[in-house]
């Protein structure tokens, strides 16, 4: 979802704050942000936070190439320069956060060699409350192939690695059919690289109308929506999918509504041509309070049965989130972001003293530099695909916010075929027709002082296909322990343990690093 994002001071929090504990414990974690702030004008909210920094890790390691036969220890250097900028202007909004490493290793097991971050969203306002344009960028490193070693530090010599880029633009207008109904029309295109030769880069255009009717009929409801995509795989074919679909939708209560609909849909996932088939769904949306959301649909698609369970309750220190969903998916994993990561569940959890998403951003990143807690943690490792595919996936996560201590629980399952079984493309699923990725991740942040805490992480993540020597398992542990340097510098110093298991580059890992992190 987002990336964090650093703050000004939380010196007051919004009148809208409804839970006292949580408002209460960002109070206490506030101190220590720090930010170059441009002000918009004298007694205006500031608009623009810039926060250059700069991090130096030192790690020793006894296995620098998991992939490979024998023990190498190494001490690597890295280095990375970043930099955040937040706009919270009248018509843009969004953050930027890029960072370059650069690795020196002192043993020469590898050439000194540079990696790019990046995570960027935004929104700009083009014509007042009508056109709008939506933005969004990543740059993260990724695993070739499911079946690859796995590694958790990307330090390590591994070349089931990729550095994976992906940008998506769209444009959009929205507004109002008189007093009847009210239209959003959406084009989306989205560009997909990876540095591996192995990997497929993907190219996707999405076009969407969609008309909503009043409930001009006391609560009935009524929508219409027509999408065109395509999905363009450099080394495998392009894929193309026309819908249009009719829907009803009633609200028993305010709280209940039911929804239906109807349709057409033509794709090629199947053939070599476009094949017609009819659509048709069912679903509902129930709002007990303002804490609690569930959501269930099912769909009958042209490949099958489709379907999507999601709920979500908050406490004033705790929330708990389920998700299930069977979809095409045209790249599985590939951004890495997801139901399970530490991120979204905090950014669910601020809610109710944040709804800006935006604005919720910079509160979450607060919260997570003040314990020490990695914000992107994820069960299910991705891995890249080469043409279109069907994907089951189930996300269990709870986190628990106490004053001194957060516990976060995340467990995921997915199950990966391919659907497009005319492509030529070469990836995981040439060699499995399934894959399937089960995992779970503990992770337990205990603030000691307010300016030293205490972190451990426990993660397990089992990868299998067809074949038994495809069955692999990973296990990781660290401990740190990070204290703030004044207002602006922070340290860590963390033990790890890996044990990768398996017919597939077993392997076993330990090192120790050192990690300073300064804000300018």
């Amino acid at each position: 979802m987002y990336r964090p994002v650093s703050l000004p001071k939380l010196r007051m929090l919004p009148k809208r704050v409804t839970s006292v504990p949580l408002a209460g414990l960002l109070i206490m974690v506030s101190p220590g942000v720090h930010a170059q702030e441009i002000a918009s004008g004298a007694g205006q909210a500031r608009a623009v936070s810039i926060v250059p920094r700069v991090s130096l890790t030192e790690t020793f390691t006894d296995n620098v190439r998991p992939a490979e036969t024998g023990r190498e220890s190494e001490q690597i250097t890295e280095i990375s320069p970043g930099i955040r900028i937040t706009m919270q202007g009248a018509r843009v909004k969004g953050y930027f956060d890029y960072a370059l490493s650069g690795f020196f290793y002192a043993q020469n097991s590898s050439p000194s060699r540079t990696q790019n971050a990046l995570s960027t969203i935004g929104s700009f306002e083009a014509v007042d409350n009508w056109a709008f344009v939506d933005f969004s960028g990543s740059i993260s490193q990724q695993a070739v192939s499911a079946f690859g070693a796995p590694s958790f530090d990307h330090s390590a010599v591994n070349a089931n690695r990729a550095e994976v880029s992906s940008y998506r633009i769209s444009p959009y207008v929205r507004g109002r059919l008189g007093d009847i109904a009210s239209y959003e029309a959406r084009y989306s295109r989205s560009v997909t690289g990876s540095d591996a030769t192995a990997a497929s880069d993907v190219t996707s255009a999405d076009a969407i109308v969609k008309i909503t009717g009043d409930k001009a009929f006391g609560n009935l409801g009524w929508s219409v929506d027509s999408s065109r995509q395509r999905i363009d795989y450099r080394p495998g074919r392009p894929t193309e999918a026309d819908r249009f679909n009719l829907g009803l939708s009633y609200a028993i209560s305010p709280q209940l509504s039911m929804f239906v609909n109807a349709g057409r849909e033509s794709n090629n996932y199947t053939s070599l041509d476009k094949q017609s088939h009819n659509t048709h769904g069912l679903g509902a949306s129930w709002t007990p309070s303002e804490v609690t959301r569930i959501f269930a649909s099912r769909n009958r698609r042209s490949f099958g049965d489709a379907h999507s369970l999601s709920f979500e309750h908050r406490s004033a220190r705790t929330v708990w989130r389920f998700s299930d969903s069977k979809d095409v998916s045209v790249t599985p994993n590939l951004l890495g972001v997801s139901l399970g990561s530490i991120y979204d569940i905090l950014f669910s959890q601020f809610a109710s003293i944040e709804p800006d998403p935006f604005a919720r951003a910079q509160l979450v990143n607060v919260f997570l530099q003040a314990f020490g807690i990695s914000p992107n943690a994820v069960v299910i490792k991705s891995f890249l695909t080469s043409a279109v595919s069907l994907q089951r996936r189930q996300d269990l996560s709870f986190a628990l916010l106490g004053v001194r201590d957060t516990i976060t629980f995340i467990a995921s399952r997915s199950e990966n075929t391919r659907l497009d079984t005319v492509s030529s493309a070469v990836d995981d699923f040439n060699d499995s027709a399934v894959v399937r990725q089960r995992g779970f991740s503990v992770n337990y942040a205990h603030r000691l002082t307010p300016n030293h805490s205490l972190g451990v992480l426990v993660s397990q993540q089992r990868t299998s296909g067809v074949s038994n020597l495809q069955d692999i398992k990973f296990r990781f542990v660290n401990v740190g322990f990070s204290s703030k340097l004044g207002k602006r510098a922070a340290t860590t110093v963390a033990l790890r343990h890996s044990v990768s298991s398996g017919a597939i580059a077993p392997y076993t890992e330990n090192a120790i690093t050192f990690s300073l992190n300064v804000q300018f």
